[in-house]
């Protein structure tokens, strides 16, 4: 035994001038785990959650919450921030303000690039003066040109679906007021407006669909009907006519009646009516469905009727541009500082309420989030930063302008006819285009569905997160966390994180009345808020954003996704059917 001890360190002396002389010629290199991010290495099975920090922003969240001051102040104060609108502007700066006031470092605004035209409503009337007197419930469509003073003549119901149909209105329409578009059938209001998610629901939820829907069909039927719609708004004016006048669509439950008006851009003549180029020729406004049957029942039945109206609007500008709010806490980890944990939501809105549920709601819950962090001194080791997007009711512009200016972005088409199209439906040109930010993010958390509590999270297929997220919101089930889904959810700025490989969550909401009557319409104002619902919902983002810049690794991800192969991955298989004839085409004809 001894004499195999002493051979083993006289071997063990003589080795190590070799080793010196090694590690003084060769730079050592680094394994593969220790180069790849830590996003892709395994994660731990157990979630480290410091349950004190949980009940901390709890009680800052849920007993001293300010987020109805920022409401009042934003949708109140401000009002309604269409894309490009001075009162946007306010808004920009105004949250700049609040984060450096609230102890956020670095407040700025980031400009994403030349939107269109500044735009904003002054007062907008609509009467009808025979065969007798009424007013009406009506709005200025966005981007609608002025009277400039009031005008009146008589009403023409138009009925076109394609341009042959405008053909029997030539030499018709001079000095007429036209009622553009179908009178819907009005049904009884037999269902709640202001719903919650049931626990069926919820179930539902978080069951798989395993059949797949592709948007496509929609889509080219929704920019067919616009572009004939921009067309048609040219007929018009070729045609001399006072001004336009837009039935409202209906919401959800039949919540479009009883005076609400959804006035948003797809009630226009057209997509891009925000640019000089495609702008609408005629003073347009929507109005509320039973205003608008009355005087379609009326000329209906040819008995003469004359609208006067008066639509003051005013532009601010040809060449406006987005800009995006942004500002942080920073990470105080020497090895985790430079990486991110981002939150936020859309501050732009339609103009006809103020903004208060789309997106007010997603924007004061993300100030708060800020607002319970900074209150409760936290040191994250992740630097949290907050983004308040705009220009997302226009196609996230906004939110991908950032992404594409920090992480990364999706080459998009520039064929004639792809360039007509939003941004949204244009076809992708080649693979992601990633940066070296890309690596440094973790995860981004948007709110965007209205006024609802959290209820759960979707997952946008991302498999490897569920574990995490379960126990993450285990804690939080008597707030009515219980759900977290695999499924994707779509609409909204996370989109833009998720088109790039980042993870990019939306939260399950309770719906309320969002899709029945304040999603872009006049009703979109501060009553529908629910106070208690958005205390909820920042104490539980602020939960998320907390966990995620805490713990040791980034979150993980799926694969980089391959937008430009979607077509080929849908397309039907080749040589598959046995005996089917090389060369021949399926003309869907029986072979003789």
């Amino acid at each position: 035994m001894r004499t195999r001890k002493s051979l083993s360190v006289i071997a063990v002396l003589l080795s190590v001038p070799l080793c010196l002389f090694a590690a003084g010629n060769k730079t050592k290199e680094a394994s593969p785990v220790e180069t790849k991010p830590s996003y892709d290495l395994p994660q731990s099975a157990k979630e480290t959650l410091d349950l004190t920090m949980y009940q901390k922003i709890r009680d800052e969240g849920l007993a001293h919450s300010h987020v109805m001051d920022y409401a009042s102040a934003l949708t109140d104060g401000i009002g309604p921030r269409l894309t490009g609108s001075p009162n946007l502007k306010r808004a920009n700066e105004w949250t700049k303000e609040q984060f450096t006031a609230m102890g956020c470092s670095n407040a700025h605004l980031e400009d994403w690039g030349e939107f269109g035209m500044g735009w904003r409503q002054l007062n907008t009337w609509v009467r009808m003066t025979s065969p007798d007197t009424a007013v009406f419930i009506a709005q200025a469509l966005p981007w609608s040109p002025s009277s400039h003073g009031t005008v009146s003549g008589g009403a023409v119901w138009v009925d076109a679906k394609d341009e042959k149909d405008l053909e029997k209105y030539k030499g018709k329409l001079a000095g007429k007021v036209v009622f553009f578009g179908d009178m819907r059938e009005v049904k009884p209001v037999d269902k709640p407006l202001f719903v919650r998610r049931t626990d069926e629901d919820l179930k539902d939820t978080a069951e798989y669909p395993t059949h797949y829907q592709d948007p496509e069909k929609f889509f080219q039927e929704f920019i067919k009907r616009l572009a004939f719609r921009e067309k048609a708004g040219q007929f018009f004016a070729d045609e001399h006519a006072a001004a336009v006048v837009i039935p409202s669509r209906d919401g959800r439950d039949g919540g479009g009646s009883g005076g609400t008006i959804f006035d948003d851009g797809g009630s226009g003549l057209g997509w891009f009516t925000y640019q000089r180029q495609h702008a609408e020729k005629l003073p347009i406004v929507v109005m509320a469905i039973e205003n608008y049957g009355r005087v379609y029942r009326l000329v209906k039945a040819n008995v003469p009727v004359s609208i006067e109206m008066d639509v003051e609007t005013e532009f601010t500008g040809d060449h406006e541009h987005g800009y995006d709010t942004i500002a942080e806490i920073p990470g105080t980890d020497p090895k985790l500082r430079d990486e991110l944990v981002m939150v936020g939501g859309h501050l732009d809105s339609w103009a006809s309420g103020t903004g208060a549920t789309d997106n007010g709601a997603g924007t004061v819950v993300a100030m708060e989030v800020m607002r319970i962090l900074n209150a409760l001194h936290v040191q994250p080791r992740r630097t949290i930063r907050v983004g308040l997007w705009t220009g997302e009711e226009q196609g996230e512009f906004g939110s991908y302008g950032y992404v594409k200016n920090h992480f990364g972005y999706v080459p998009l088409s520039t064929a004639p006819d792809q360039m007509k199209l939003p941004d949204f439906l244009r076809k992708p040109a080649g693979p992601v285009q990633v940066k070296p930010e890309q690596q440094r993010i973790s995860a981004y958390f948007n709110l965007d569905n209205g006024s609802g509590k959290i209820r759960g999270i979707y997952l946008q297929n991302n498999a490897a997160i569920a574990p995490i997220f379960r126990q993450w919101i285990a804690p939080l089930r008597d707030l009515g966390v219980t759900t977290i889904t695999m499924r994707n959810t779509g609409g909204t700025d996370h989109e833009a994180f998720d088109s790039v490989g980042i993870p990019g969550f939306q939260f399950i909401q309770d719906p309320l009345d969002y899709g029945s009557r304040t999603h872009h319409s006049n009703m979109d104002v501060y009553e529908r808020l629910q106070p208690d619902d958005l205390a909820q919902a920042a104490t539980v983002e602020a939960i998320f954003v907390y966990n995620a810049a805490m713990r040791d690794q980034m979150l993980p991800r799926k694969p980089l996704p391959h937008p430009e192969l979607e077509e080929q991955r849908h397309a039907p298989l080749k040589n598959v059917m046995p005996g089917a004839e090389a060369g021949k085409e399926d003309t869907g004809t029986q072979s003789e």
